[in-house]
C-alpha cells in the first residue's frame, strides 16, 4: 500500500498519543502495528530481517525519485528486498551484459548504484543506509501476543498487543497509553486461587504466563475467547505518574 496523507496524519496522532503519556522512549522490540504507524514521508520506518530502521531524516534530506520506492513501503517489512546472508540488496544476472546487478523491481532506491556506470552517481554518502547501525531503533518482534489488563480500582479492562520478548516493565510502558499512572500499580496474576505479584523485569513467559495460542489452534479453539489476564492494583501513590 502506498503511503498517503491520511496515513501520515494517523501516524502523527499515534505519536501524539504516546507522547502525551511520556512513552516515546525507544523500545527494544516493536509490533507490526507499531511499524505500520510510521507510514509516510514525514515519518517513515521500515524493517529488514527483524531490524527496524527510522528513515525519516534520511528521506527528508534526500527527497526525489530515489526516495519514492521507500516512501511507498513506509511502515512495512521489506526483508524480501535484501539477501539474508549478505545483508545487501538482492541481485540478479543481467542476461544482456552477463553481470550481476541489483534487483529492484519497485524501482532503484537510495544508495543503490545505477545499472550503468555514470559520472552522476555520487558515492560520498558513506555507509549504505541498510548497513547503518545508527538508523536501527530496535527489533521487530518474532511473535506478538495479546494480554488483558484489568484495573482492579476502576474495573476497566484493556486488551494489549505486545511483543513476546518484552518484560512487564516494557508492557507497562505500552499500558501507559491507557493509564498514565500505570507505574503506581502493582501487577499480579492469579496463581492457585491467590493473586501474587509479578516480576516486572521478566517476560510473561518467565512469569509463568505462557503463550498458549498454538495449543489452542491445535485443539481448534478460538484463542480470541481467551487471553491471559493481569490484574493491576493501585498503590495509592501517584509519585511515579
Amino acid at each position: 500500500a502506498r503511503a498517503t496523507a491520511e496515513g501520515c496524519a494517523e501516524s502523527t496522532r499515534h505519536q501524539a498519543a504516546r507522547r502525551s503519556v511520556g512513552t516515546m522512549a525507544k523500545r527494544r522490540f516493536y509490533t507490526p502495528e507499531d511499524l505500520a504507524a510510521h507510514n509516510c514521508a514525514k515519518d517513515i520506518w521500515v524493517s529488514i530481517n527483524y531490524k527496524v530502521f527510522d528513515l525519516t531524516e534520511l528521506i527528508q534530506a534526500n527527497r526525489g525519485p530515489l526516495a519514492q520506492p521507500l516512501i511507498e513501503v513506509a511502515g512495512q517489512d521489506i526483508s524480501h528486498w535484501f539477501d539474508s546472508k549478505t545483508g545487501g540488496v538482492k541481485t540478479f544476472m543481467d542476461p544482456s551484459r552477463g553481470v550481476r546487478v541489483p534487483y529492484t523491481p519497485h524501482g532503484r532506491f537510495l544508495h543503490v548504484p545505477p545499472p550503468e556506470p555514470t559520472a552522476a552517481w555520487n558515492t560520498d554518502f558513506g555507509t549504505a543506509w541498510w548497513l547503518d547501525e545508527d538508523l536501527i531503533i530496535g527489533r521487530l518482534t518474532e511473535k506478538t501476543r495479546k494480554v488483558q489488563i484489568v484495573n482492579v480500582l476502576t474495573h476497566q479492562t484493556d486488551l494489549l498487543t505486545v511483543c513476546s520478548e518484552e518484560t512487564l516493565e516494557e508492557i507497562r510502558d505500552r499500558y501507559m497509553e491507557y493509564n498514565k499512572h500505570a507505574q503506581s500499580y502493582t501487577w499480579k496474576k492469579l496463581e492457585e486461587d491467590a493473586f501474587v505479584p509479578m516480576d516486572m523485569e521478566k517476560t510473561l513467559d518467565e512469569n509463568g504466563v505462557p503463550d498458549e495460542s498454538e495449543e489452542f489452534d491445535k485443539l481448534g479453539i478460538d484463542f480470541d475467547y481467551y487471553y491471559p489476564v493481569i490484574h493491576v492494583y493501585f498503590n495509592d501513590d501517584l509519585t511515579n505518574s
